[in-house]
């Protein structure tokens, strides 16, 4: 199923799934009064009986709204906890390329040549964000007035199912909910100045909008294998680059066993893939403005669209963008 939580008509949260023809919503909440139809995290909670009343309620509609009849948030809203990981290589090896582009350096280094930390080929490393700053599909993202530097992330957002401790490989599987795209905006001035001090990201990521999830919840049954999905981004209709999930080092199951790790995972967690290859301005050299529409792409998810709205951005500042030392 491709799940949404939306407005319904008075302005109230309901979810529900996109029916064959993807042009009409089945409505959970307002078909049926069970307590997990009342929201997305409350379906997951509810475990396969909710799963599976759902599924009925897809096959045999009792309310409907028409998709462009109804504003719809990001699917899970308000996740329990937000966590995002580094597992593309090459993302990491173009963005440290490009440290020239902040005066870090004087010209681009050789991707190949960069080398990365030991640590990031052992495990997933992640920092966690923001739930409460969710946006989702056809929201517009409000710049920070701090930041010049308006950049966005492609990446992959994995939900959970359920909790779990000290979860191994041979049996993540069975903790995913879903997937869906997700996008960690960065501003990139802040995150360069801040992270100089060996901490963070803090205000390059945290503000208000900046994390952008959608357009659909994808549950992991209609997902044959997570790891060979493309990966495409648009900004105003161009194409700006391509890449692919099988370039993950660190797969969705080690992500799970690695967070796990004497930590208890809950149900209705967003654990997010990193950058893929290629699926940033840091990466290309090139960065949003004001007005930009954002439309992040990939195979069996759908597409996110976002519009950017910061008019003290009136086009990117020119390179090298000087950051604070």
């Amino acid at each position: 199923m491709k799940l949404t939580t939306f407005l319904a008509p008075g302005g109230t949260p309901h979810i529900g799934a996109l029916l064959p023809g993807e042009s009409t919503i089945s409505d959970f909440t307002a078909a049926d009064a069970a307590p997990y139809f009342h929201s997305m995290l409350d379906l997951i909670d509810g475990g396969p009986a909710a799963l599976d009343h759902a599924r009925r309620l897809v096959e045999r509609p009792a309310a409907t709204h028409a998709v462009s009849a109804v504003a719809r948030q990001a699917p899970l809203p308000r996740p329990r906890r937000l966590r995002d990981c580094l597992c593309f290589e090459t993302h990491f090896r173009q963005s440290r390329a490009n440290r020239h582009l902040f005066g870090i350096g004087t010209q681009r280094l050789d991707p190949a040549a960069v080398e990365l930390p030991r640590v990031w080929y052992e495990r997933p490393i992640y920092y966690k964000g923001n739930p409460f700053s969710v946006v989702g599909d056809g929201a517009e993202v409000h710049w920070p007035a701090y930041s010049q530097v308006i950049d966005y992330e492609l990446e992959i957002g994995m939900v959970t199912s359920r909790g779990g401790k000290n979860i191994p490989v041979s049996q993540a599987a069975s903790h995913i909910f879903g997937y869906t795209i997700f996008n960690d905006f960065s501003a990139r001035d802040a995150q360069y100045a801040e992270m100089q001090g060996g901490l963070g990201p803090a205000k390059g990521k945290d503000f208000d909008t900046g994390n952008a999830m959608g357009p659909w919840l994808v549950t992991v049954d209609e997902i044959a294998d997570p790891q060979s999905l493309t990966m495409v981004t648009r900004v105003n209709g161009e194409e700006w680059s391509r890449g692919n999930s099988r370039d993950m080092h660190h797969t969705f199951l080690d992500i799970i066993a690695y967070v796990s790790a004497e930590e208890t995972l809950f149900a209705g967690e967003v654990l997010g893939s990193g950058t893929v290859g290629g699926g940033c301005g840091n990466e290309l050299g090139r960065f949003l403005k004001d007005g930009d529409v954002l439309e992040l792409e990939v195979s069996g998810l759908g597409t996110l669209r976002n519009r950017i709205v910061a008019p003290h951005v009136p086009s990117p500042p020119p390179f090298p963008i000087r950051i604070p030392v």
